[in-house]
């Protein structure tokens, strides 16, 4: 196995951490000690987070049941606790990677220090720290939908995780969505939630819609023989929105138990807002000019 591969970005205050499919963009703020600290810590704990999940890989690969397993490595079992609420549905703990390794390296990063605020990107899924009185912005882009407003994340939102999924991202989806962003308390949870929010944005048979097996794609997925998303071939605006509906009651579900507490669905030029911290007007995960969902 490859080392991992460490170094400054040319802006000298981010830090890129990489490791096979492990890809981190990490930021402290607060005093420049603090900060050196913070990142060195960070640097130890990325360093053996890939050797970790491989030598459980086949377990993480394995659907969740009622009945949470027990792994070694502190990210699987985070892996595990953000899928396993799903249950019934079909979830393994991969579709919250991302998310938990942004949570186990923020983790890794404050304890102990005194940072106002701090963040771990990896590829999208993030994992959000603020102190006391601290806000942070987020962009949400490249869903084709002209949307890139700003949301912004105080400290006493119970909001520290993001994450985006859909058929254009890193992994294979069932779902047709463009993207599917979510809030919620952790990376993992939002991680876990975006992936099934966004395989259930569909139109299940449609003749426009390319699908195949996903173990043609990858023999080791662990979505087995299940169709993912290829293409996505033009669609009504009825299809659309009803695409979107699909999706949409998923997420009023999670919100009203608590997984979430926004989404926004993308499809063909529509967008849909759904959750409890998206139907305010002087809300500001209010994103105008779309529609809003209440959960």
């Amino acid at each position: 196995m490859s080392r991992p591969l460490i170094a400054w970005l040319p802006d000298g205050r981010r830090l890129h951490m990489n490791h096979g499919p492990i890809d981190l963009i990490v930021e402290a703020f607060g005093p420049e000690r603090e900060r050196q600290e913070a990142y060195a810590q960070a640097t130890r704990r990325f360093e053996t987070i890939l050797e970790e999940l491989v030598l459980e890989l086949a377990l993480l690969r394995q659907p969740v049941s009622e009945a949470p397993r027990a792994f070694h490595s502190p990210v699987a079992q985070r892996m595990e606790e953000a899928t396993v609420r799903h249950f019934p549905l079909f979830v393994t703990p991969m579709a919250a990677v991302a998310g938990s390794v942004a949570d186990e390296v923020l983790a890794a990063m404050v304890s102990g220090r005194h940072l106002t605020k701090a963040y771990v990107n990896d590829g999208g899924d993030v994992a959000l720290h603020l102190a006391p009185g601290e806000t942070l912005k987020a962009a949400i882009a490249g869903t084709g939908n002209r949307l890139d407003d700003r949301v912004t994340i105080r400290a006493a939102d119970p909001v520290r995780g993001i994450a985006t999924s859909g058929w254009h991202g890193r992994s294979h989806s069932l779902g047709i969505a463009d993207a599917v962003t979510v809030l919620a308390e952790t990376g993992a949870a939002a991680d876990a939630a975006a992936t099934l929010i966004a395989n259930a944005v569909d139109l299940p048979g449609h003749p426009a819609i390319t699908r195949v097996p996903a173990s043609e794609i990858d023999p080791d997925t662990d979505l087995g023989d299940r169709l993912v998303t290829q293409d996505v071939g033009p669609l009504s605006a009825g299809e659309t929105a009803a695409a979107l509906e699909q999706g949409a009651a998923v997420a009023r579900s999670m919100a009203k138990r608590g997984l979430i507490h926004s989404a926004t669905l993308f499809l063909n030029g529509q967008a849909l807002i759904c959750g409890p911290l998206a139907i305010t007007d002087d809300n500001p995960y209010k994103l105008p000019g779309r529609s809003a969902c209440h959960a």
